[in-house]
């Protein structure tokens, strides 16, 4: 197969298992000028399969740059009432929306000021809570996050290549790990996420109480809340319509109850938080929050986002990742959320996802306070496992089970 080939039938995948689009049903596509001949690959999918609208947008990094360099941070809170238009009517048409990741070039944001990157994430963020609230905690979005190449981006990855080879290099590494390059790539997804699925469902039967991470540099306990409940895989819309919020994904995911956070954790592989790569972050958490934490570069960005707001210094996710998943495997660092988070288990600073709560499509703000459940303009995965890292968990009948030993699964 050629890459066109290849790229065909990954933005089939996006379409009908990904988005799994529905006969008259809006679509949304946003991603970097650099990906719009994939994009389009995406649409014409997208309306073959009975999509009633697609829009593409095309949002040029230079031109945030541009922005941010030269505005005031008062002009950095303005947002056009037309991208709040769109979002919420994205959940009111119960539409479809994909974001295409892969950074045309890496380094754009990372020398700017991290107060005022910061401003215009939240002001944008803020403008289109509705849609984050309601289309993305309660599903009723069929969302997607996939990711596809860029020479600049495979050249970070594969710095001994030439640029023509580490591109089809990164291409190849993102088929192999969609499942895509498999002439049974459909059936390859639904034992995965029947494996997922499986592995949440055993997690929740055992009514945890606390996650118990250690490992070099990491002592950490998170607890989880009575009604906390652990996901995989799929996702089901309130009508019924299954679709994939990450294409890869390899995760088991849940809400913990932020307030019982307690104790030190490394990160085991740098991230990137508007623009600027984390490197060798270290924390400390006491009673829910952030109490210190250093970083080997980074720490400025670090410390501006995580004083977004109250709830940015307190956990919104925690998950579980073997060092089966394909993207571990593959040994690379991607520096992209998408992959990496797929790599190992990890937490997320920020707001929680009220689907990882019993009754949580009902969850409102009072009530999420009183069992743990953070609310936050942010939300970044930070992962924390490796070889070396050990996860024991208890339940709230008082018994102690080991569920993953050197980074391993271990039958529990």
């Amino acid at each position: 197969m050629t890459l066109f080939d290849k790229q065909k039938a990954y933005a089939e995948l996006l379409a009908t298992h990904g988005l799994n689009v529905q006969p008259g049903q809006i679509v949304n596509i946003s991603t970097e000028p650099f990906h719009k001949d994939f994009a389009l690959l995406v649409a014409e999918a997208a309306y073959k399969h009975g999509a009633k609208f697609v829009n593409v947008d095309l949002t040029d990094m230079r031109l945030v740059k541009l922005r941010i360099e030269n505005s005031n941070e008062e002009s950095l809170k303005y947002v056009p009432s037309f991208i709040a238009s769109k979002y919420s009517e994205l959940v009111d048409e119960v539409g479809a929306n994909l974001k295409i990741v892969g950074p045309e070039d890496p380094d754009l944001l990372s020398d700017l000021d991290p107060k005022k990157i910061n401003i215009q994430r939240m002001y944008q963020r803020q403008a289109i809570q509705y849609f984050y609230d309601e289309g993305i905690g309660k599903s009723k979005v069929h969302w997607t996050v996939a990711a596809a190449a860029t020479p600049a981006w495979a050249k970070k990855i594969f710095p001994k290549k030439s640029a023509e080879d580490a591109y089809a290099a990164l291409w190849d590494n993102i088929f192999s790990m969609c499942r895509v390059d498999r002439a049974d790539c459909l059936q390859a997804w639904k034992a995965h996420n029947t494996l997922l699925a499986n592995r949440a469902k055993k997690l929740n039967e055992l009514k945890l109480k606390e996650l118990h991470f250690t490992g070099p540099g990491t002592d950490l306990r998170v607890g989880l809340h009575e009604r906390s409940k652990f996901k995989g895989g799929t996702d089901i819309s309130p009508r019924g319509v299954p679709f994939e919020p990450n294409i890869p994904t390899e995760e088991v995911f849940t809400t913990p109850d932020y307030r019982e956070t307690n104790g030190k954790v490394r990160a085991t592989r740098p991230f990137l938080i508007n623009g600027k790569l984390i490197q060798g972050l270290t924390m400390e958490f006491k009673d829910g929050n952030i109490v210190d934490f250093k970083a080997e570069s980074g720490a400025e960005t670090f410390s501006e986002y995580i004083s977004s707001d109250e709830g940015a210094r307190r956990l919104g996710e925690v998950a579980l990742v073997g060092i089966d998943s394909p993207i571990y495997q593959t040994g690379l660092i991607f520096e992209e959320i998408l992959f990496d988070e797929n790599a190992a288990c990890h937490i997320a600073v920020g707001s929680a996802y009220k689907f990882c709560i019993e009754g949580g499509d009902t969850l409102d703000s009072s009530e999420a306070k009183n069992i743990g459940c953070n609310e936050s303009s942010v939300h970044t995965d930070m992962m924390i496992s490796s070889e070396e890292v050990d996860v024991v968990a208890k339940t709230y009948s008082g018994k102690t089970i080991e569920l993953i030993k050197n980074g391993a699964w271990k039958e529990f």
